[in-house]
Parts: C-alpha cells; sequence; structure tokens
C-alpha cells in the first residue's frame, strides 16, 4: 500500500450531500443511475452517473445522504456530465456498497 501526505488527503473535497433525484440512465455501458445531489448553499447541486444499481433503487435512493468527492474536474460519461463523485465499496460479488453518514449530517459538510 502506498502512503500519503497529511497535505495530499487534505485536497479532497470529502462532502455530506443529499441524493435530490435518482433517472434510469439506458445510454450507460453498465447498468446506472444519473443522479443528482444537494451538497449544501456553498456547493449546490451536482450530477453525477453511479453504477450503484444492484443494491439500490431510484426510489429507495432519493433522500438518501452519501458522501461524495466534490472537487474532481467534471468528467462526461456519455451524455451525463458527471460534477462528483459519489463514494463506495465494492463487494467481493462487484456490487457497490454506498458510503454516507450513519446519522444525518448538514449537506456540505467536510469529512473530518
Amino acid at each position: 500500500m502506498n502512503t500519503i501526505e497529511w497535505s495530499d488527503f487534505e485536497k479532497v473535497e470529502l462532502r455530506v450531500g443529499t441524493i435530490v433525484e435518482a433517472l434510469e440512465f439506458p445510454e450507460a455501458r453498465k447498468p446506472a443511475y444519473k443522479l443528482t445531489i444537494d451538497f449544501g448553499e456553498e456547493i449546490g447541486l451536482r450530477k453525477s452517473s453511479a453504477r450503484i444499481t444492484d443494491l439500490y433503487t431510484r426510489e429507495e435512493l432519493v433522500g438518501r445522504q452519501i458522501i461524495g468527492v466534490v472537487n474532481f474536474p467534471p468528467r462526461q460519461i456519455g451524455p451525463v456530465r458527471s460534477e462528483c463523485l459519489v463514494t463506495g465499496f465494492h463487494r467481493e460479488d462487484g456490487a457497490v456498497v454506498l458510503a454516507r453518514p450513519d446519522s444525518e449530517a448538514p449537506n456540505g459538510a467536510r469529512l473530518a
């Protein structure tokens, strides 16, 4: 495992956001959703593509808080301009389990 300096970690903006919209993404090469996430007043709404269809339905995602990286440059994924990275953990079967706070936190709060 490579080690990093504290200053490297400080560059990553990991923030709490609430999913406000989850749409089907039929154009994606692998099953995914198009998400709109509210990261609070300072950051605002961000769009993302997330391959989390194995464990989550669109309906159960709306209103759920997640942890996202908000300072990556935007990335074009098919017709979607992804503006943040939704974080999660791969299981052995390939499904992604979302990284999220275990109780509600203010949208935009930075990982401490």
